[in-house]
């Protein structure tokens, strides 16, 4: 069973920063994508940031520019450095692994105080 793991979420002030870290239990190269998808207090779960298998990303509008995933196929881990973070940046965030199946983490709680 493919296992995907978050770390490095937590409270920071506005301006802050934080790194989430994902790591999978299997080689991320079996996967078409991996993401990042975030869900607040009464929202919908939206994606954050996507990266291919060929390193190609896609952001969302509103963390263009602040946000960068990335990708470490050696440790079978994909990160989200998260730069300038605002107060709507608070929620849960998710990995994501996609193949013919979506394959999710547990989620970490980011939370950004202004």
């Amino acid at each position: 069973q493919v296992q995907l793991v978050e770390s490095g979420g937590g409270e920071v002030q506005a301006g802050g920063s934080l790194r989430l870290s994902c790591t999978v239990s299997r080689s991320i190269f079996s996967f078409s994508t991996m993401g990042w998808y975030r869900q607040a207090p009464g929202n919908q779960r939206e994606m954050v940031a996507v990266i291919n298998s060929s390193g190609r990303t896609n952001y969302a509008d509103s963390v263009k520019g602040r946000f960068t995933i990335s990708r470490d196929n050696a440790k079978n881990t994909v990160y989200l450095q998260m730069n300038s973070l605002k107060p709507e940046d608070t929620a849960v965030y998710y990995c994501n692994g996609r193949t013919q199946y979506n394959y999710w983490g547990q989620g970490t709680q980011v939370t950004v105080s202004s």
